[in-house]
């Protein structure tokens, strides 16, 4: 079985989505484990709901040494794809180049537009709609040493409406996130992907 874990922050909707299309039956995957940096988010409860073990290692706590630490539980648990959905501590070191090409992201905009240092959460449509595009969305990608720069896996993009506020555009964009991610994992854990430098194939192109 294709064993994922799955990285978080807060509330987890991201990591619903993905439980609710393992039990469908549409990912052909088991989530092993969920973990978070944050000792409060709801995700942990969501995880904990769906019987999926799930496990807070705090930033404060650990720091600089966060990515060593969750190396050492995906290895444990030889997990084959890393999920971060929502995560909002940047990963870094032995993780990067042990778990290369197998380790995936979801940012609420097309990057390479509004993503970057500072580019989370409501700040990422804030920016969105001040500078007044007529189309946003969201980008799956790999993570690499930078901070979404990844190859792109999937993009999904939505309309921006001039009444449009931040937390509204938000809420349409993460109709997209809630499709495009399941379905990244999907291409991923049935080997339909591959990349070649900047560039990702996939078998469904």
């Amino acid at each position: 079985m294709y064993k994922i874990a799955v990285l978080i922050s807060g509330g987890g909707t991201n990591l619903q989505s993905i439980i609710d299309n393992v039990k469908s039956g549409f990912i052909n995957c088991k989530i092993e484990i969920v973990i978070s940096d944050n000792e409060k988010a709801y995700g942990i409860e969501r995880a904990r709901e769906n019987h999926i073990y799930a496990i807070a290692l705090g930033k404060k706590q650990y720091g600089d040494k966060l990515s060593d630490e969750i190396l050492k539980v995906v290895e444990e648990k030889d997990v084959d794809l890393i999920v971060t959905a929502g995560f909002l501590s940047i990963l870094k070191g032995d993780l990067l180049k042990k778990f290369k090409d197998r380790i995936i992201n979801i940012h609420p905009s097309l990057i390479p537009s509004f993503c970057g240092k500072g580019m989370y959460g409501l700040n990422v449509h804030k920016a969105a709609i001040n500078y007044g595009v007529k189309v946003s969305g969201c980008t799956v990608h790999f993570v690499d040493e930078g901070t979404d720069t990844g190859p792109i896996i999937i993009q999904k993009s939505v309309p921006v409406f001039a009444e449009d506020t931040a937390e509204i555009l938000q809420k349409r964009v993460l109709e997209k996130e809630h499709e495009a991610l399941p379905e990244a994992i999907k291409l991923i854990s049935e080997n339909k992907v591959k990349v070649q430098e900047r560039k990702v194939f996939t078998e469904n192109n």
